[in-house]
């Protein structure tokens, strides 16, 4: 596990896709929140499935490698009416959180509906409310897309609960 030695906790949020997986990494000291950068690492669709997860685990590294987090968080599969298809947002998920741990950092899991009541109050908001909220809390950020706006939420929700999550991934 990375510790930091500043007040800064870097946290990366991930909203796993298998097309389009967003990434979002802010600033945490104290109850001060501040923007550090974000993306979407964007996977063809007509690639095999396995070649998807293997550029999402390369893009993931590079953005680890880049940024230096000391925590990560990833939202929670929700199940869906397609199996199939929730089995492979799971493998999307699976590689989301593999490339955190294997860079040492603790990662941590949120619910998609405790993500939106953390951020925007309400456990059933849509995108565009994330999308506003986020950006009311990050007045710095520039998110240009749902994906990236997602991760961050996942990154601010991170910050609010990360005592609470820390304590459960260490039992």
């Amino acid at each position: 596990m990375v510790r930091n030695m500043t007040g800064t906790i870097r946290i990366l949020g991930i909203d796993p896709g298998l097309r389009n997986t967003g990434w979002g990494v802010i600033g945490c000291e104290g109850p001060r929140l501040s923007f550090l950068a974000c993306g979407v690492i964007r996977a063809d669709g007509a690639l095999p499935l396995a070649e998807r997860l293997a550029h999402i685990h390369e893009r993931l590294g590079e953005v680890i490698a880049e940024h230096a987090p000391h925590e990560a968080a990833v939202e929670e599969t929700f199940v869906n009416k397609d199996a199939r298809a929730t089995l492979k947002l799971g493998q999307a998920r699976g590689v989301a959180m593999l490339a955190p741990a294997l860079a040492g950092l603790e990662v941590a899991e949120y619910a998609p509906n405790k993500v939106k009541k953390s951020v925007v109050g309400s456990g059933h908001a849509d995108k565009r409310q994330i999308s506003m909220m986020v950006s009311m809390l990050l007045p710095k950020a520039r998110v240009d897309s749902p994906d990236a706006a997602d991760a961050l939420a996942i990154a601010i929700c991170h910050a609010h609960h990360r005592g609470a999550a820390m304590r459960l991934a260490a039992q």
